[in-house]
């Protein structure tokens, strides 16, 4: 009796664990988003299980989504490069940077996390990534809040 209340709490205890665990979402950055890294080859990410194709490369750069947030059918989350595999993922509302921001951040708030960051020639805010100077965050900022925002190979060669 004492050995079956014992497996069965260590199975409670197991299960409240992966619930926990399934309730932390994963952040956009420095390196990827969850399993999903910047750099992967298409074998690799498709490996993960995470990622569907949305647009054929045709030689060039291929279109993805992140399986659990698709986008509109003219878009793509993802894309990977034959020459430098995973290029760029954009931010699904709900995904935010390790340092806190997220789709309809303020403007305040992003200069907060990032004192650094600039305003390119386009108009867009861009930094390195904090802890990954491969990479770097570009940020859409309408109306003084964000709008949109992506993490990308500083090597990418998928968009201007």
């Amino acid at each position: 009796m004492i050995g079956t209340s014992l497996l069965a709490g260590s199975l409670l205890v197991s299960g409240a664990t992966a619930a926990a665990a399934a309730q932390t979402k994963p952040t956009l950055g420095p390196y990827g988003y969850g399993a999903v890294k910047l750099g992967m080859t298409v074998k690799q990410a498709k490996a993960t299980g995470d990622v569907v194709k949305k647009m054929p490369g045709g030689g060039g750069c291929s279109g993805w989504d992140l399986k659990k947030f698709p986008t509109p059918k003219n878009s793509v989350g993802i894309y990977i490069s034959p020459n430098v595999g995973l290029a760029a993922i954009f931010a699904a509302k709900g995904m935010k940077t390790p340092e806190g921001i997220k789709i309809g951040s303020t403007a305040h708030q992003l200069k907060a996390a990032y004192p650094h960051i600039k305003k390119d020639i386009h108009g867009f805010y861009v930094i390195t990534v904090p802890t990954n100077k491969k990479a770097y965050y570009t940020f859409t900022v309408s109306h003084s809040k964000v709008t949109e925002y992506g993490i990308a190979l500083k090597k990418q060669d998928c968009f201007n």
